[in-house]
This record gives C-alpha cells, sequence and structure tokens, in this order.
C-alpha cells in the first residue's frame, strides 16, 4: 500500500511525487504512456524559470530521474477505476491489478483536440503546435495559421501577430465564438488574415515537416493553399477524466472541480495540472499544482497519524 498514490506522469504528477518523496512518504506513479505528457511534444522550452533552454523531452527525462532516485515506483499502466472505501483508496488498472493507497492525486492532463488530418501526429513538434506562447517564437517573421474561434484561437492569432509575418486565422463560420473585444482587436491587425466559413483539408509537406495547409471553403468548395511553416491548432482540449465519473465532481466539461487548494470534494483524493479547472495552463502552473496537492496529501497524512497517536 502506497501513501501517495499519483494518477499521471505529466509534470504535475511527477512534481507531486518528488515533495511526496522528499517528504519521507511512500509514493509511485501510476501512467499509461510515458513520463512527461504533453511536455515531450515541445521540441524546446524556453519559458520555464532558471532554465533558459531545454527539450520538452529532456526536461521529462530529468524530471522522472530525479523523483527515481528517491525511491518512487513508476508503474506503467493505465488507471480504469478509482474507488474508496473506508479511509482507503483501489486504483484498478487495465491490466486487471489493483492499487491501494491511502491518498490519491488525479494529475491525468487533457489531450489536445486534433484535425484529425492525414500525418496529423508525425508532424506534431514540426510544424503542428497546440500552444503559441511555448511555441511561437520558432516562428519569429514567418507566415503561421491558427485554426479555430474560441478565445484561445484569438489570443493565440494575437500573441503570434507580434511575432510572426502573417497570421492566418482558419474558422469554419463566419462568426466567431471568441470575445467581440479579441475579434475587433483580430479585425484591426494588418498582418492577421480572416479565413471564414473554411475548414482545414490537407497539411502540406516536405520532408515530414509542414509547408503549407489547405482549406477549403464550405460553400464554394474553393480550394486555398496557406504557405505557412507552422500550424496551432486551438479547437480544445479533453480533460483525461472519462474513469473518474461518479467518483469526484467534474464540470460539464470533465474537468475536475478544485480550488487552488487542489483538493476534491473527496476527503484524501487531490488533483493537479491541466486536468484542473483553472484559468492558466502552463508548465510553471502544472508543476505548483502538482507541489501544492502533494503538501496537502502530506498535512492530512499527518494530522491521521497524529490522531491515531491520540
Amino acid at each position: 500500500m502506497f501513501d501517495i498514490l499519483i494518477i499521471g506522469g505529466g509534470p504535475a504528477g511527477l512534481t507531486a511525487a518528488l515533495y511526496a518523496a522528499r517528504a519521507g512518504r511512500k509514493a509511485a506513479v501510476l501512467e499509461k504512456e510515458f513520463a512527461g505528457g504533453q511536455i515531450v511534444n515541445s521540441p524546446l522550452v524556453e519559458n520555464y524559470p532558471a532554465i533558459a533552454a531545454i527539450s520538452g523531452a529532456e526536461f521529462a527525462e530529468n524530471l522522472q530521474k530525479q523523483v527515481e532516485a528517491l525511491g518512487v515506483a513508476f508503474i506503467n499502466e493505465e488507471a480504469v477505476q478509482i474507488t474508496k472505501e473506508g479511509d482507503l483508496f483501489t486504483a484498478a488498472t487495465s491490466r486487471g491489478r489493483s492499487y491501494a493507497a491511502r491518498t490519491v492525486i488525479l494529475a491525468t492532463g487533457v489531450s489536445h483536440r486534433t484535425l484529425g488530418l492525414p500525418a496529423e501526429e508525425e508532424l506534431i513538434g514540426a510544424g503542428i503546435s497546440f500552444c503559441a506562447v511555448c511555441d511561437g517564437a520558432f516562428y519569429r517573421g514567418a507566415d503561421v495559421a491558427v485554426i479555430g474561434g474560441g478565445d484561445t484561437a484569438l489570443q493565440d492569432a494575437l500573441y503570434l501577430a507580434n511575432i510572426c509575418r502573417t497570421v492566418y486565422i482558419v474558422h469554419r463560420r463566419d462568426a466567431f465564438r471568441a470575445a467581440a473585444q479579441l475579434v475587433n482587436r483580430a479585425r484591426e491587425k494588418e498582418n492577421i488574415v480572416l479565413v471564414t466559413d473554411s475548414v482545414p483539408e490537407e497539411y502540406l509537406q516536405e520532408d515530414n515537416v509542414v509547408t503549407g495547409l489547405a482549406v477549403k471553403n464550405k460553400f464554394t468548395g474553393e480550394r486555398r493553399e496557406l504557405p505557412v511553416e507552422g500550424v496551432f491548432l486551438a479547437v480544445g482540449q479533453v480533460p483525461q477524466s472519462g474513469f473518474l465519473s461518479g467518483l469526484v465532481d467534474l464540470t460539464p466539461e470533465g474537468y475536475i472541480i478544485a480550488g487552488e487548494d487542489c483538493r476534491t470534494n473527496i476527503p484524501g483524493l487531490f488533483t493537479a495540472g491541466d486536468c484542473r479547472v483553472k484559468a492558466v495552463r502552463q508548465l510553471t502552473t502544472a508543476v505548483g499544482d502538482g507541489a501544492v496537492a502533494a503538501l496537502a496529501a502530506c498535512d492530512l497524512l499527518d494530522q491521521e497519524e497524529n490522531e491515531a497517536q491520540g
């Protein structure tokens, strides 16, 4: 049995494991794929304090090694159900195994929605990105496209407009879901081009690198090829929380409801990272959540032990 079982091995989960181990707690990380989560897709991280530049993959590898050196178990299995009986949690996995713990930290993260176009997965990190703040600098002076019509898409486009030569906003409708202020600002930017009533049709590529984006007008059927080097997808995220339904409070979109203290509505159950309801989802906020959640779990365990001792 573990003191703290962490579901998810991204930056939030690994940071939680780091703090749990340093507090002398027996901890384990349950991760269905690989350590690091989505950060491994970022070719270069330049916005993490005190680290001028590092690849996402190297960051994740370093963090995993740091955690494992402290004795944290890294279990490469997928959690499919979590139950609580009395004061103990049990995590069942897709391999038919189960793991018991006194507290659990949910750091399951999110997955970015994609367009489902051919070669999309292969081009992530080679012209396709999900984070303008993270990767925009790689396209300084270049032409890029942002796909989407919500606040995130417009904010990304406005950010990129200060870095890139031309920013195309491709949206399937004529009207945007984004706040009117954002839309007005985008219309006023000389280097932002609105491509409305259009849907992406094909990624143009050469040597496995994006060289353009073909879009199709929904009404005329006209195909247009945008000469872009980068495509930023802002069509939403999907919280990895489906298996938690009925256990913990979730928003209609599936985000885990918890405040800045990372405590859920279930005593002993905490959450950290992008799967939590929050305004900013960045590497720095993920690791911050991980620290907060782990310390909160340790505090709860200390209280229980003190009460047991009389």
